[in-house]
């Protein structure tokens, strides 16, 4: 793995690169994405940088130098032999006072990329107790806050699952932890609007204009009961679900299956853009 922080590759992954008062560490004002690569090449590069800059417009921070992230990217890529990897771009309020108030530092900017096992392709699930709250200030950013889902996937893993899943304040399917929920109910495959709360996450994007579907917020019950169930995103692409609390499901399901499989096709088009 390397890492490239604010301009500078570190000598060794683990070296000490960040101040121990940077927002980002001490209340987790921050935001990040993670990039798939494919043969050395970042997928949906662009894609996903936009979504960094929207998500650190939502926390207020000062706007994303996108020249600069793309040098870090292609800094931390360098050298590496990846068929299959992960980047990790992170964005901070930087070195702070302690407390909630930001200083007037400058932010902390932080690319790491490494090899990335690939996920099986399918999975299991538990709905979580705790709801996400759609009308929040974070909702639909993806920020470093990410205490609850640490919480949310320690109580799946507790149940022998590999993803927590969550529904709204509404009581309507929301997401998973790190992860889009797809659904397929008499033949019609449906997911969650975006208004639901949860990320507009790109893989979700690319599959609804690839492969299609119906975006449609209902109680989570009607998701659970669902012909099939699977999940997308940039690590897993898409992952079909075995098994949704006690409820067994077939996996991959002849819908997931084609889904998959329509990824697959596609997924080339934005290697390297």
């Amino acid at each position: 793995m390397k890492v490239w922080v604010n301009g500078q590759i570190l000598p060794e992954p683990t070296a000490p690169a960040l101040s121990v008062n940077d927002h980002g560490v001490t209340v987790g004002d921050g935001v990040f994405e993670a990039i798939k690569v494919v043969d050395g090449q970042p997928f949906a590069l662009t894609r996903h940088l936009d979504r960094l800059a929207r998500s650190a417009t939502g926390l207020g921070l000062p706007p994303v130098d996108d020249a600069l992230v793309r040098s870090g990217v292609a800094a931390a890529l360098d050298g590496q032999d990846l068929p299959l990897g992960r980047i990790r771009i992170t964005y901070t309020g930087g070195p702070s006072p302690m407390g909630s108030g930001r200083g007037d530092a400058p932010p902390t900017l932080v690319v790491a990329a490494g090899a990335m096992a690939p996920h099986p392709t399918t999975t299991t699930i538990v709905t979580v107790p705790w709801p996400r709250n759609e009308r929040g200030a974070l909702a639909g950013l993806k920020t470093t806050s990410y205490a609850e889902n640490v919480v949310a996937l320690a109580h799946a893993a507790e149940r022998g699952a590999g993803e927590a899943i969550f529904a709204n304040l509404a009581g309507n399917l929301c997401e998973g932890t790190g992860s889009n929920v797809f659904y397929v109910v008499d033949g019609e495959l449906r997911t969650p609007t975006l208004d639901c709360g949860c990320l507009a996450g790109v893989t979700r994007a690319l599959l609804l204009d690839w492969f299609g579907g119906v975006e449609v917020d209902e109680p989570i019950e009607v998701a659970e009961q669902a012909d099939e169930v699977f999940l997308v995103s940039t690590t897993r692409d898409v992952q079909g679900v075995s098994r949704w609390n006690d409820r067994e499901l077939p996996a991959p399901g002849p819908v997931t299956a084609e889904a998959a499989l329509t990824w697959r096709k596609r997924e080339p088009e934005l290697l390297g853009v």
